[in-house]
């Protein structure tokens, strides 16, 4: 049994499965009826209206309909889109066993404990017919699947079988069926629409179930007597055939498999029985420890079944249905129907190879479960599970293709999984060993090799070695040399695909694929809530794969989507352009022709390959909302602006790419307030003023106009704005734009107008408006305010602007391939002058109606006037020597004198163009360059802890001048060692704001930290030391030697400060405090503080009564000489006290006779002689498990990185040099 999916729920009565969704009803003896989708393994609804079980529930086979029957005599009719009943039937007299909806007509039958059958039109919602001849409780019913007959059993004993050809010849209008329903009113029990066709018997007790067969005339049944029976019947009569033994209580359910020979059948004695039709004998039997079967759904199209017990329900397959397979190169191998067959991919063309025998076990799940294929040796390999799992070895005749007729004789061994390693040899898992047989095409044992984990299945990784699967990781072995090349944990792995260079790999289990390289190195991992079946690569290393209903696609970075969706599940067996072959669950080839045009795409993107993203963009019909979603997502929001119509979208992604021009377009045709305030918001970012004045005048926005203007020094539009607040009467836009301008006189007379006489009066005073103070002195009379004495008042008036600014300049760069590339290639000459034009002014309508570049070309054309006037330099006059020669210019040049000079290189350049010092990059602001030498160097990849370092090398390696309000700032460079003899053209390396004797300093204050038990600030100086270590350059060797050393010294302190602080943490846990205070003492501190961490261990450890561990403390304690008196004493004591006693109270992880080192992770000793990994920084050691991770002690290197080591000295570079 695979069991698809299973529930935990009250007992389940009643199951239905839904004829084309994945979605499961199970009704409940609690009255709730569920709905279930099995793939998804999720609950979509639950219904609860009825009072008490619910034995019955079907789905209707076209409409979203459902009935049930239950306890309380009701049969509802629920429609599941309106999350409703529609309508309750009530007729029933006794509890309601099974209702069935009719394949064709509009008819329910119920079963029920009334001793009846009933037959009900559901459309015009009345009985139309009462079965009567049961005399006890009927416990089933249901149509037959194609004929008009109806089928019940009864407690009774007996198993009726109704002809209902009557009914179905009369019309089934409602007023017929009230027609009929006053007949039936006068002889309640004597119907005559249905009648006995036969009545079989042969159990001994109650009947609890019998079902027809979806296509034979046949009928099996089930009883409390133990037993199943089969008969068969023909148009006179019935009898019957067998009986089927085996259950040892009531027989619940019993039903045929709607595609293979076979009865299933479940009990109250917790099984499930598959039973051969043909043969009538029991082909497996599956159980549960203490649930009770109930009943069984049989899904009448697909190989899936659902049984309903005491405690929930299972989904569930009798038979594995993938075909097992091999691709070598052209050619698919796979069995089907008891033979091997080839299929040829460019042809098409499939044939019969040879035969393979049938199993002789009489179980289920016998077929081949894999297939492996030697190319050269034209050897095909096949395992089953047949005697606990086994394989046969068939050498292939060459002329044997597309006969198939010929008999092989095959090579047999025992063993769960078998694989070719090489071109004459295979592998064979011996699991009870754990080991792998390597075997020659004789099945000559040719060696033996032991597995480095447990593991329960072999695959191929490459000539010569495997992929061994265990439950949680799998590994890559080396047979030859047996070495572990690979090792990686996933989830339980299912299958294995190679790509076609044996480059990449995909793990594929149950709900995710885990794509790697042929090292198990992880690159990415995809999850599915549905299940995944397959996968092949296609030629441009995409992996393709299939789910139950999905065709989809991993890129290399871990994006996915969909291709196509599919009715059936598949098998992808090769991906050959825009054509996937594929096997279905029959055995039968397909191919499938996709788009692959979205993934092509997204693949160019990712690879960087926009010349095919610009044809893609041009000749494909590439667009969705998700496309758009996914282009803005990886940053390439020009690109989207290509596929989007929808005027809202495509101003958002001009915002986000920061094209101005597509925006205002967008602006102006949605013309809505928010979107131009965007606009303005965008543009102010970018410095063109031109487009902000432009959007705040759309808004009508006079205030941040008026700021505008204020900042930009235009004193005209201040005024313009002044007159449009006084026709508005903004008093208090009046009163900003006159602040604005520094019109005092105007402030004034605002405030005077506004009726605030006080402040115009101060306002007139303190700006010396004498004549207006005066006069309004008069108005106030004795009202005057006082002005403060003995205070300087200042002016508040803005500063009157050099110059008024327009918009940033804009630098002249080279078009991007997605800005250019749609113009339908204009000519170089066109895009030439386009780009003089765009680089300082926007095409655009901006307010004065004027556009910049035309201001430009009046003013040129005006000093070209004048110079014409004065008659020039005359120039041409000169007579100049022959050898000399006039620089040419160019005929718009304002002067053919001033020849600009050459841009020297930048000084930050000068630093970085030689140097392999982290500092000096990030001194140059080269941040990028120095991290990747820091990661060569010395393994670190966490940078974060050094981010505010990097920004103060940074700045402290720059200066800024300022020379001109309007000038930009002028950045230098300040370096290193620089005096005034020095050449001017020589530049030094930068200046470093971290050297050594800061690190010397913080040495010593981490020093004092400790010894005055600031554990904390010791531990984060320490830290800072290792952080800026790799950031400090020192001039000579012995310099050097000394950084190195104090990176021991910070890291041993660090090492013991972390453990000291886990201590004070854990006080409910004695015996790993006094462990962690026995390693402090191991780590190589000074001798006052291991003076100190000696006293703290010895005192922990004789607290808890460890006198032993305790005494070892103290000798060592007394060796050290101690100078504090009450130090020694109190050892001498406490070794006294062990000598007389030398017991431990608790066992510690800890043995001070064997040499160790701590990890710096765990905590626990690593002794000598155990494997152990190494930061390539700070040296610190770990358990291997730590590999890959990033250093617990430094917090910057990854542990067991590669590394070239440290470079903080000029000398070090000239000594590799030479």
């Amino acid at each position: 049994m695979l069991t698809k999916f299973e529930t935990k729920s009250n007992r389940v009565k009643g199951l239905s499965f839904h004829t084309k969704r994945p979605w499961l009803l199970a009704s409940l003896h609690s009255g709730v009826i569920q709905l279930w989708d099995y793939r998804m393994g999720t609950l979509i609804d639950r219904f609860d209206e009825h009072d008490g079980p619910v034995r019955g529930v079907h789905f209707h086979m076209s409409q979203p309909l459902f009935v049930s029957g239950g306890d309380d005599y009701k049969i509802k009719v629920w429609n599941y889109k309106l999350h409703r009943c529609l309508f309750t039937l009530l007729g029933h007299l006794d509890y309601i066993r099974t209702v069935q909806f009719h394949h064709e007509h509009p008819w329910i039958v119920s079963a029920s404990d009334d001793q009846t059958i009933r037959i009900w039109n559901w459309q015009s919602r009345t009985c139309i017919s009462v079965l009567t001849g049961h005399n006890h409780y009927v416990m089933c019913a249901s149509f037959h699947p194609k004929e008009d007959l109806v089928v019940s059993a009864s407690l009774d004993q007996t198993v009726r079988v109704w002809d209902i050809g009557s009914l179905k010849k009369k019309t089934a209008s409602p007023a017929d069926d009230i027609l009929r329903l006053s007949h039936m009113n006068t002889d309640l029990f004597g119907g005559v629409d249905a009648v006995v066709k036969y009545v079989l018997e042969g159990h001994d007790r109650g009947v609890n179930w019998a079902a027809f067969h979806p296509t034979l005339p046949l009928i099996v049944s089930g009883a409390d007597d133990r037993q199943v029976k089969l008969w068969r019947m023909n148009d006179t009569k019935a009898w019957e055939v067998d009986t089927l033994r085996g259950h040892v209580n009531n027989v619940s359910c019993v039903m045929f498999h709607a595609k293979q020979d076979i009865i299933v059948s479940n009990s109250e004695d917790k099984s499930i029985r598959v039973w051969d039709v043909t043969k009538r004998t029991g082909l497996q039997t599956f159980r549960r420890e203490h649930d009770r079967f109930w009943i069984l759904a049989v899904h009448p199209e697909m190989n899936i079944l659902a049984a309903g017990h005491d405690s929930g329900m299972i989904v569930f397959k009798l038979e594995r249905e993938r075909p097992a397979f091999a691709v070598s190169g052209d050619s698919l191998f796979y069995a089907k129907d008891r033979f091997i067959r080839n299929f040829d991919f460019p042809t098409q063309r499939e044939a019969q190879v040879i035969p393979i025998r049938r199993p002789g076990s009489t179980s289920l799940n016998q077929s081949p479960r894999t297939l492996s294929y030697s190319p050269t040796e034209n050897a095909v390999l096949i395992c089953s599970d047949v005697d606990g799992g086994s394989y046969e070895l068939y050498v292939i005749p060459k002329d044997s293709f597309g006969r198939g007729d010929g008999s092989l004789e095959a090579r047999k061994g025992v063993g769960s999984s078998a694989i070719f390693v090489a071109r004459n040899r295979f592998a064979v898992l011996d699991k009870g060993n754990n080991q792998v047989l390597v075997k020659n095409l004789k099945n000559e044992v040719v060696k033996k090799s032991g597995l480095p984990v447990p593991t329960d299945a072999i695959f191929y990784a490459g000539t010569g070695s495997l992929l061994c699967r265990s439950e949680d990781r799998v590994v890559i072995f080396d047979l030859q040399q047996r070495l572990v090349l690979g090792d990686l944990q996933t989830p339980f792995v299912k299958y294995v695909v190679w790509s076609n260079d044996m480059e990449s790999v995909a793990l594929l289990s149950k709900h995710s694929i885990i794509i790697t390289n042929k090292k198990l190195v992880h690159k990415c991992t995809l999850h599915e809530t549905i299940r995944v079946k397959s996968g092949a690569w296609d030629e441009n290393g995409v992996f393709i794969y299939t789910t139950l209903n999905h065709i989809k696609y991993c890129l290399p970075n871990g994006d996915s989507g969909i291709i196509r969706t599919l009715e059936v599940p598949i098998y992808i067996t090769k991906v050959s352009g825009n054509t996937i072959f594929c096997l279905d669950r029959d055995g039968k080839n397909k191919s499938v022709v996709i788009d692959a045009t979205e993934y092509i795409f997204k693949l160019s993107l990712l690879r960087k390959r926009y010349d095919h993203v610009m044809n893609m963009i041009r000749n494909s019909q590439l667009c969705g909302e998700a496309m758009i979603a996914y282009l803005q997502q990886k940053g390439f929001p020009e690109v989207a602006l290509h596929f989007v119509k929808d005027e809202k979208t495509r101003f958002n992604l001009a915002l986000e790419s920061g094209n101005i021009q597509i925006a205002v377009a967008s602006a102006k045709e949605i013309d809505d307030k928010d979107h131009w305030y965007r606009l303005g918001v965008e543009a102010l970012r970018q410095g063109n003023a031109a487009i902000v004045e432009y959007a705040y005048q759309r808004t009508k926005n006079f205030e941040r106009l008026s700021f505008l203007y204020l900042v930009n020094g235009n004193l005209e539009k201040l005024s313009k704005m002044l007159k449009i607040a006084e026709v508005k009467n903004d008093v208090m836009g009046q009163f900003h734009n006159a602040l604005y301008l520094g019109d005092i006189q105007e402030r004034v007379k605002i405030l005077e107008n506004a009726g605030h006489l006080p402040l115009a009066y101060i306002t007139a005073s303190v700006h010396g408006l004498q004549d207006v103070a005066e006069r309004l002195a008069a108005e106030l009379g004795d009202d005057v305010p006082p002005l403060p004495v003995d205070k300087n008042p200042s002016l508040l008036i803005p500063p009157t602007p050099v110059m008024c600014g327009g918009d940033w300049p804009l630098l002249r760069v080279m078009k991007g391939i997605f800005d250019g590339g749609f113009d339908g290639g204009r000519g170089a000459v066109d895009e030439e002058e386009e780009g003089a034009e765009g680089d300082w002014g926007e095409d655009l309508d901006v307010v004065d109606g004027l556009r910049i570049g035309d201001v430009s070309a009046i003013l040129e054309d005006g000093e070209v006037a004048e110079e014409n006037e004065e008659g020039g330099w005359d120039l041409e006059d000169l007579e100049l020597p022959a050898e000399v020669e006039t620089p040419k210019v160019s005929g718009n040049a304002r002067s053919s004198i001033f020849v600009a000079p050459t841009p020297g290189m930048p000084v930050s350049q000068i630093w970085i163009q030689r140097s392999s010092l982290a500092a000096e990059h990030v001194a140059a602001g080269n941040f990028d360059a120095a991290m990747r030498l820091l990661s060569r160097q010395l393994g670190i990849r966490n940078f974060a802890p050094l981010k505010s370092m990097f920004l103060d090398l940074y700045t402290g390696s720059h200066s800024y001048l300022h020379a001109l309000t309007s000038a930009p700032v002028v950045p230098l460079a300040v370096e290193r060692g620089w005096s005034e003899s020095a050449a001017p053209n020589v530049r030094c390396p930068p200046s470093l704001v971290f050297n050594f004797s800061q690190l010397n300093d913080k040495l010593k204050a981490g020093y004092k930290a400790t010894t005055a038990g600031k554990f904390t600030d010791a531990l984060r100086l320490f830290l800072s030391i290792l952080h800026t270590v790799p950031l400090i350059v020192v001039e000579s060797g012995r310099e050097v030697d000394e950084v190195k050393e104090l990176i021991i010294i910070a890291k041993e302190y660090v090492l013991g400060l972390q453990m000291e602080l886990k201590r004070r943490e854990m006080k409910d846990n004695p015996v790993r405090q006094q462990e962690l205070a026995a390693y402090f003492t191991h780590c190589n501190l000074q001798l006052p503080h291991l003076r100190l961490a000696l006293l703290n261990a010895m005192t922990i450890c004789y607290k808890a009564k460890n006198l032993a561990t305790a005494g070892n403390f103290a000798r060592r304690l007394l060796e050290t000489n101690p100078t504090n008196e009450n130090q020694a004493k109190t050892a001498r004591q406490v070794l006294q006290a062990a000598e007389r006693k030398m017991k431990d109270a608790s066992q510690l992880n800890y043995d001070f006779r064997n040499p160790f080192v701590t990890c710096g992770a765990t905590y626990v000793p690593i002794y000598r002689g155990q494997m152990d990994v190494s930061c390539p920084y700070c040296t610190a050691r770990f358990v291997p498990s730590r590999d890959g991770q990033l250093c617990a002690v430094c917090d910057i290197a990854v542990v067991g990185a590669d590394a070239s080591g440290l470079l903080c000295s000029p000398s070090q570079i000239r000594n590799q040099i030479r």
